[in-house]
């Protein structure tokens, strides 16, 4: 069910408050949060936080479980859209033959941890997304690296971060990637992608923009707002702002 955010209803009243700005009605993105295989309960708290960075930064904020906004009218209204730990095979040949018009016409795209665990069978999504999820071991703290300081993403971040989270391990990387951050396997049980282990990376390809960030499993990752602003910083890049 197609769930509308109507961010310009709040415009006025936090222009007048004086900590936001009034929404930019052409910049609006989509959050897709279908599963046909395992469900994240941390979807709830993933769309919730996503809808309000929209409100704080002036973005509107669709989100839906529903593939059949995927035609060329629906998709074209949106600066990025946003798979939030989906799973499994959840758009039909028709829906993914218009995501790739979408892309290829310069649309965002941004993979939230699942989304690699998503659309095995279709090849033009590993090469968007960047990755197969592989495995993973049991939740547990871990180091990652920082690999471009640059990166809206990541500039705000030290050189090591620390978390606790789901540590993905992956197949079918892609070669090109600009790898933001990696994980450090010396410093948890369980990784199995050896000396460099990517764990966040963007893109720019098939005429559009691609970001990913295997972190965002937990419901603790979306009241942080270091994580907040790592998955912001993201987005912002996929949107081309």
């Amino acid at each position: 069910m197609k769930k509308s955010i109507l961010i310009l209803l709040f415009g006025p009243l936090l222009l007048h408050a004086g900590h936001r700005s009034m929404p930019d009605p052409s910049k609006k993105i989509l959050v897709f949060t279908k599963t046909r295989g395992f469900y994240h309960t941390s979807i709830v708290s993933g769309v919730r936080a996503l809808v309000k960075l929209g409100v704080d930064h002036g973005v509107a904020v669709d989100t839906t479980t529903d593939a059949a906004l995927f035609t060329g009218k629906k998709l074209k209204q949106y600066a990025a859209v946003v798979f939030l730990s989906t799973t499994g095979d959840v758009l039909n040949e028709e829906q993914q033959q218009a995501f790739e018009r979408y892309i290829n016409k310069g649309g965002g795209f941004v993979g939230i941890h699942a989304a690699a665990d998503t659309e095995y069978d279709w090849p033009w999504y590993n090469r968007l997304v960047g990755a197969y999820f592989l495995s993973h071991p049991q939740q547990q703290e871990a180091l990652l690296s920082i690999r471009d300081t640059l990166h809206p993403s990541t500039r705000h971040l030290a050189l090591e971060w620390k978390r606790q989270d789901e540590w993905y391990n992956y197949k079918n990387i892609q070669p090109h990637l600009q790898v933001l951050i990696t994980l450090e396997e010396n410093s948890y049980q369980g990784g199995a992608n050896g000396s460099f282990h990517p764990i966040a990376w963007c893109h720019e390809i098939f005429g559009g923009r691609a970001f990913y960030t295997g972190l965002g499993h937990t419901d603790a990752a979306y009241a942080d707002p270091v994580f907040l602003q790592h998955l912001w910083g993201g987005i912002s890049y996929a949107m081309k702002q």
